[in-house]
């Protein structure tokens, strides 16, 4: 009876001294990659209007809001500098006037320039975690999540992405990798590196 009770003692003493984040779960990558500020920081862009050259226009961007009718252009000279030509004299329609101007920053409107927030990055699942010692890769599915309209035309929120990034084991538990001091790619790397999912 008392080897029972000294054996489970033990037994809650070490579960009561390990961390729930010694234990690399799907569940604890989950947590730690849905609060990396890679998936809160959402994706900009930035239209550029008047006179562009022809390396800027017709882009994939600029031709998906053409045909929502958000942009319309017309051929233009090209302003010193400007290579190489044709050049287009890029406009706001007025269904893009209102489309875009709820997006901008006071600070913004007027400017030939505009940039905005149009997505951010959704976590959909975990698809495998591989450990080794110390350092783990672990595996997942992403998608962008549109922010608004524009967001919506430029970015398919049905494109999924499978990306890689490393973990690694410290005293307090396990940690997204922020520099690569182990083969294992950073959170950054490795969305820059992302698949899309056929």
């Amino acid at each position: 009876m008392r080897n029972r009770l000294f054996f489970a003692i033990t037994a809650m003493l070490f579960l009561l001294a390990c961390s729930p984040r010694d234990f690399l779960t799907r569940r604890l990558a989950t947590d730690l990659l849905s609060v990396a500020p890679a998936f809160h920081t959402p994706q900009h862009f930035t239209l550029q209007i008047g006179v562009v050259s022809s390396k800027d226009y017709p882009s994939p961007d600029y031709v998906v809001l053409q045909h929502h009718g958000w942009i319309s252009a017309n051929n233009a000279p090209c302003a010193p500098g400007l290579a190489p030509p044709p050049c287009w004299d890029i406009l706001l329609t007025p269904s893009g006037v209102d489309t875009i101007r709820p997006l901008l920053p006071a600070e913004e409107a007027g400017r030939s320039s505009l940039t905005f927030p149009v997505a951010k990055r959704q976590l959909i699942d975990i698809t495998g975690i591989s450990k080794d010692g110390n350092f783990a890769d672990v595996e997942f599915h992403w998608k962008w999540a549109p922010l608004n309209e524009l967001g919506a035309a430029l970015y398919s929120g049905d494109l999924q992405y499978s990306s890689t990034v490393g973990f690694r084991h410290y005293d307090d538990g396990w940690r997204v990798v922020q520099s690569a001091p182990h083969p294992s790619q950073t959170l950054d790397d490795a969305l820059k590196n992302a698949e899309p999912i056929p």
